[in-house]
């Protein structure tokens, strides 16, 4: 099966080809770094003779933002190492160009198709170290290739649900092979390690979920609008996905029988879908505005559409009640879900629908002590919006006590096997 997996991804190469261009031109790619993916012999490799590089390859946002403070800690206790990060969305590829200046020698590259020239072509190029494969990135012949060229492998913070071990166990022989190449897994959860075990995978651990391990600078979180959030009757719907527009449409109507001032701030979890949106509330009557980084909301505006990469904890530092996407639509019932974790830092009253999956483990804890709800429909969630907007909740910069203490933990013992990794047989 393997051998039928290589040279399947290499006969549709053309056809990805052609894929990367149609996406291009419905700008779901970078206008201008979009190649790095199909062509590898585009990319100027800046890494220095004699640094060890540490190759992260993370999916997206919530994965990629999920590795940073482990990638700090590595910098802050040996400067000359190098590091890359590859994900694969345009949204994780233009906030990583915002964050990563802060870093030095710390890069960002969109991972090439997972075709077997293209990632030979891009191990030789880059000769990692180390490789570090984040959730649920199992890219067989990036693993492969790895093994090629005898460059140890890890899975970090890694997931597996019933529904993708199901399909893994389809083909136990493959699942058992692939996953047995990782030097070293550690998992986000119980059940994951337990699926690991299933497969009798060597060196799994559970040592906690990293993404508690986020941290939040309270006094670098600035927005322009801060008067008119705080003013106003405001509410925030985060990263949210198609089908989950209406949602907030109908929430809002019901909240303006209520409110004469009350605003909906909509960050879509895919902007490129903001003409849609916009038309969706225009449609009934509602003044909207698609607002750009450092512009100001207009006095007369109703809806707010968020158009830039890395704003929710401007939003959620500002506003009291937040909604958190990807939990209402159904189709989202084995992978749904939106990290909560910054909003809940940042002391919001969170409301997230039944469809969790993703996160559940994080809203159980959330739930229990009170800082989320679930939420049915949109009339429960107007019901409850409406209550904390007559009786507003007091905003503070404290950080939630048990979200803090179980990242700290996580991190802390996360390093612990991460260094071991790192310097086994010091290659």
């Amino acid at each position: 099966m393997i051998l039928i997996y290589r040279i399947f991804s290499t006969d549709i190469y053309p056809f990805l080809i052609i894929y990367i261009y149609f996406r291009k031109i419905l700008k779901k790619e970078d206008p201008k770094r979009f190649k790095e993916k199909i062509f590898i012999f585009n990319f100027q490799i800046n890494k220095k003779k004699n640094t060890k590089l540490i190759w992260f390859h993370a999916a997206s946002i919530g994965e990629y933002k999920s590795i940073l403070p482990i990638i700090e800690r590595l910098k802050r206790n040996n400067k000359n190492l190098a590091v890359l990060i590859t994900t694969t969305t345009l949204s994780s590829g233009n906030l990583a160009k915002k964050e990563l200046k802060k870093f030095v020698n710390v890069e960002h590259r969109y991972l090439p198709f997972d075709v077997p020239f293209l990632i030979d072509r891009f191990f030789y190029l880059w000769k990692p170290n180390r490789v570090f494969l984040v959730d649920s990135e199992i890219w067989p012949n990036l693993i492969l290739t790895a093994k090629k060229y005898n460059i140890p492998i890890a899975l970090i913070n890694g997931r597996l649900t019933a529904k993708s071990f199901n399909k893994w166990i389809r083909f136990p022989n493959v699942a058992k092979k692939i996953f047995n190449f990782f030097d070293l897994c550690l998992c986000s959860n119980n059940e994951t390690k337990n699926y690991l075990n299933k497969l009798n995978v060597k060196n799994t651990f559970f040592k906690g979920n990293i993404k508690f391990i986020s941290r939040v600078n309270f006094e670098k979180i600035y927005n322009i609008n801060k008067n008119i959030l705080l003013r106003k009757k405001t509410w925030f719907a985060a990263s949210i996905h198609e089908g989950e527009d209406i949602f907030c449409l109908k929430t809002h109507l019901n909240l303006k029988k209520k409110f004469n001032d009350i605003i909906t701030i909509v960050a879509p979890r895919h902007i490129n879908k903001k003409k849609k949106i916009q038309r969706l509330f225009e449609k009934s009557g509602l003044k909207t505005q698609i607002l750009s980084e450092n512009e100001k909301i207009l006095e007369d505006k109703e809806i707010i559409i968020i158009n830039y990469f890395g704003a929710l904890q401007n939003f959620f530092k500002y506003t009291k009640s937040v909604f958190m996407g990807k939990s209402m639509i159904e189709k989202f019932k084995n992978d749904g879900g939106q990290n909560p974790i910054e909003a809940a830092k940042l002391n919001c009253k969170i409301y997230h629908g039944p469809y969790i999956y993703n996160f559940s483990e994080i809203y159980k804890l959330l739930d229990k002590k009170k800082i989320s709800y679930e939420i049915k429909n949109y009339k429960e969630l107007s019901h409850k919006l409406e209550l904390d907007l007559t009786n507003p909740i007091k905003k503070s910069n404290r950080v939630v006590d048990p979200i803090s203490v179980l990242g700290e933990k996580t991190l802390i013992d996360t390093m612990k096997l991460v260094d071991e990794f790192l310097n086994h047989d010091n290659k």
